[in-house]
C-alpha cells in the first residue's frame, strides 16, 4: 500500500493504491469552521469498493488539517475476499495516521499560531 500527497493551493490531495493503482473512489471533504466539523461526499466507480477507504481518509484529514481534502483510492486485488479488504483497510488507516502524525509534528508555516 502506498500514500502520496499533493498540495493544490491551500488544499490536498491523497492517493492511496497499491502495485495495481486505479481510480477506484474519489471522496472530497470540506471543513466548516462554524460547525467544526466536516462533510464528505464519495463518488465510486461501479463494482469497486475503494469508497470506504476514500471517505476515511478524506474525512480524518479534513478534521485535522481543516481545509479541504480530496482523497483518490485505487486498491486493486483480483477475487478479494472480505478478510483481505478488512486487512487493506486497516493498512490504510495506518498510512493515513502516519502522515496525520507528521502534520501534527510540523511547526505552523503561516501566521496562525494554535494558542
Amino acid at each position: 500500500m502506498s500514500l502520496t500527497t499533493k498540495p493544490i493551493g491551500n488544499d490536498l490531495i491523497v492517493y492511496l493504491f497499491n502495485e495495481h493503482g486505479h481510480l477506484g473512489a474519489v471522496a472530497l471533504a470540506e471543513y466548516s469552521a462554524e460547525e467544526n466539523r466536516a462533510s464528505t461526499s464519495v463518488i465510486t466507480r461501479l463494482g469497486h469498493k475503494d469508497d470506504v477507504v476514500a471517505y476515511s481518509s478524506a474525512q480524518k484529514l479534513c478534521k485535522l488539517l481543516k481545509k479541504p481534502v480530496c482523497a483518490i483510492a485505487g486498491i486493486h486485488l483480483d477475487g478479494i475476499t472480505e478478510e483481505e479488504i478488512a486487512r487493506i483497510t486497516r493498512n490504510c488507516d495506518r498510512l493515513v495516521d502516519r502522515l496525520s502524525s507528521m502534520v501534527r509534528e510540523q511547526p505552523s508555516a503561516g501566521g496562525e499560531s494554535g494558542d
